[in-house]
C-alpha cells in the first residue's frame, strides 16, 4: 500500500501479497491462500475495491457514492474475506503500522495505554524480514505487524525492557502517538503491559513461564491454526529445484559387509511383539563381553535398510520413492545413520557410515579424538551414566523433505526420528540388547565429525546401544506389586502368559 496524507486513526486496503485483476463486471482476488471471483460487480463496487487495490482508505470513504445495495455488497465482501485486508495505522498524518490477519476469525480491539502505563515486547515477540519488510511477529499473536514506518521501527526497538509512553516519545512521535500505536500492539499481543502490581503476564503466567520461546514458536509455525503462510505437501520448489535421490550417495572408505539375517529364522525365535513392547525401557549399562558384528548386522538390517527402491520415472512429482522398515511421510527417509563404535567384536573402532542399499558400513573418520568426543557428549546426555558399545547418530537430509513439504519440513523430521527410535528399541529389546535413546547432541560437533555440511546433512538424534549385562533386571507386575526379575526370568513369565513356551 502507498502512503497518501491521512487522517490519524485505521485505514484499510489490499495485502501486498493480493493481485487485484479487474475486467468488466468482474473481479479477481489472487493471494497465497487462493483466489476469490466476484462477477457481476456494479461500477460503485468496482471503484471501492480499487480504492482498496489503490493504497491505504479510510473505511468511511470506501462507502462514499454506493448505493444501498452496493454498501450492502461491500460490507458482506470485507466481511468475508478479512485475509485479504491489512489494517493500518495512522499517526502523525503517516501509516506507521500495518496489521495482517494470521488465523481465521482473528480479531482484536486496540486497548487505551495511559502515558505512565509501564510496556515492553513480549518475550515470545521478535522481527524478521519478510518479503522486503520488517515484521513484528509472535506465536501469541494472531496477526503480524508489519512496521512501515521508522518511528514504528525506533519505537519497537526501544521495548527491550520496560517503558512509559513518556519515555519513547520524541521528535517523531508525541506522547498521544506512541499512545495510540502501544494500544494497538498490545491489543494484537505483541506488547505486553504491566498490571497493577508492576507484572507481566509472561512472568507471572505459570503456563507462559513455562514455554520457551522458540519451544512456543516452533509449535506455532509446524500446526496450522495461527500462522497464514502455505504449509504441507505443496511442492515449493518443484520446478526450480530438483529433489535429492532417495538414497545418499554413499561417501568413499574402507568397507565391511554386514550380516543379513534370514527373517523367517527371526520370526521363528523373536518374542511376540507385546513381549518386546511392554518389555522395551532404556538400558545404561552393558555386558563385559562387547556387541558383536553379526548383531550390529542383524540389527541395521532390521530398523534401516532399504527394502524397496523406485526410480522418478513412474512418480508425476519426479521424485524417487524408497521403502524402510520404519514408516515416514511421504516416503520421504531422509534419515540416515551414522555409528561411533567404542567396542564391537569383529569391527574396529571408528565412525562408520551405514550404506542402506548394500547394507554395509563405510569408514568415514577414524581420528580416536574424534570418537572420543562423540562418546563423550552422548555420555553426558545420560548424566555420566552410560558408555554404550555403539553410538547411532541419525542425521537428517533436510531437503529430502523441504522440497515436497512447506512449513512443517523439520518438524516431520523430528517425528521420523522419534518412529526410528522406537524402532530401534523393539529391534533391540527382541535381540536382547541394551539401547538407550538419547535427549541430547551436538549438531555442530556431529557435522564436523561426520563430514557434513550442517545446512544440508547433521544430526537430529542419538542413539546408545550395546551387549545386554548379565542379571539385567526387569519389572514385572503381580497381585502384590511390582517384582524385579533378571531377563531370563523374567522373558520366561512373558512368554508364558502370552502363550509362548
Amino acid at each position: 500500500m502507498q502512503t497518501t496524507t491521512l487522517t490519524d486513526g485505521t485505514v484499510v486496503g489490499f495485502r501486498d501479497d493480493v493481485r487485484a485483476e479487474f475486467e468488466a463486471g468482474r473481479i479477481v482476488l489472487t493471494s497465497p491462500a487462493g483466489v476469490v471471483a466476484m462477477r457481476q460487480v456494479g461500477d460503485g463496487l468496482t471503484a471501492a475495491l480499487r480504492r482498496l487495490a489503490d493504497g491505504p482508505v479510510d473505511p468511511a470513504d470506501l462507502l462514499s457514492g454506493l448505493t444501498g445495495r452496493e454498501a450492502a455488497q461491500l460490507r458482506g465482501f470485507l466481511d468475508r474475506a478479512p485475509h485479504l485486508l491489512a489494517r493500518g495505522v495512522v499517526a502523525a498524518e503517516q501509516e506507521m503500522l500495518r496489521l495482517e490477519r494470521t488465523a481465521p476469525g482473528a480479531e482484536y480491539a486496540p486497548v487505551t495505554v495511559a502515558p505512565a502505563a509501564r510496556v515492553r515486547l513480549s518475550r515470545f515477540a521478535f522481527c524478521r524480514s519478510r518479503e522486503g519488510a520488517l515484521v513484528l511477529e509472535s506465536p501469541l499473536a494472531r496477526h503480524r505487524v508489519l512496521l512501515v514506518h521508522p518511528a514504528a521501527r525506533r519505537l519497537v526497538a526501544e521495548l527491550g525492557a520496560p517503558r512509559t509512553p513518556m519515555d519513547l516519545a520524541g521528535d517523531d512521535l508525541d506522547v498521544a502517538a506512541v499512545g495510540t500505536l502501544l494500544g494497538h500492539l498490545v491489543g494484537a499481543g505483541l506488547v505486553d503491559a504491566g498490571d497493577s502490581a508492576g507484572g507481566f503476564e509472561s512472568e507471572t503466567d505459570p503456563t507462559l513461564r513455562q514455554w520457551s520461546f522458540h519451544d512456543l514458536l516452533f509449535h506455532s509455525r509446524t500446526r496450522p491454526g495461527r500462522y497464514d503462510d502455505p504449509i504441507g505437501g505443496i511442492y515449493p520448489h518443484r520446478g526450480e529445484i530438483p529433489p535429492l535421490p532417495a538414497v545418499k550417495e554413499p561417501p568413499v572408505g574402507r568397507t565391511v559387509e554386514l550380516y543379513r539375517p534370514d527373517l523367517d529364522e527371526v520370526l521363528a525365535r523373536d518374542p511376540a511383539f507385546t513381549v518386546a513392547l511392554e518389555g522395551r525401557r532404556s538400558i545404561r549399562s552393558y555386558g563385559e563381553e562387547p556387541l558383536t558384528l553379526r548383531q550390529l548386522g542383524e540389527f541395521l538390517y532390521r530398523v534401516g535398510r532399504v527394502r524397496v527402491l523406485r526410480g522418478a520415472e513412474g512418480d508425476p512429482t519426479g521424485n524417487e520413492i524408497v521403502g524402510r522398515p520404519y514408516p515416514t511421510g511421504g516416503s520421504a527417509y531422509e534419515i540416515e545413520l551414522y555409528l561411533t563404535v567404542r567396542r564391537c567384536a569383529g569391527l574396529d573402532a571408528g565412525i562408520w557410515f551405514y550404506d542402506s542399499v548394500a547394507h554395509r558400513l563405510v569408514l568415514v573418520n577414524d581420528e580416536p579424538a574424534d570418537r572420543a568426543a562423540m562418546l563423550d557428549v552422548a555420555a553426558g546426555a545420560t548424566g555420566g551414566e552410560a558408555n554404550g558399545d555403539v553410538l547411532i547418530t541419525l542425521t537428517s537430509r533436510f531437503q529430502r523433505l523441504s522440497w515436497k513439504y512447506a512449513g512443517i519440513a523439520y518438524g516431520m523430521t523430528l517425528r521420523h526420528c522419534g518412529v526410528v527410535y522406537q524402532t530401534m528399541y523393539l529391534v533391540a529389546t527382541a535381540m536382547g540388547l541394551a539401547p538407550c535413546g538419547l535427549g541430547i547432541g551436538d549438531a555442530d560437533l556431529a557435522a564436523r565429525v561426520l563430514r557434513l555440511d550442517w545446512l544440508r546433512e547433521t544430526s537430529v538424534g542419538d542413539f546408545l546401544l550395546g551387549s545386554r549385562p548379565e542379571g539385567e533386571l526387569g519389572t514385572w507386575r503381580t497381585e502384590d506389586g511390582w517384582q524385579l526379575l533378571n531377563g531370563a526370568e523374567w522373558a520366561l513369565r512373558a512368554g508364558a502368559e502370552l502363550g509362548r513356551e
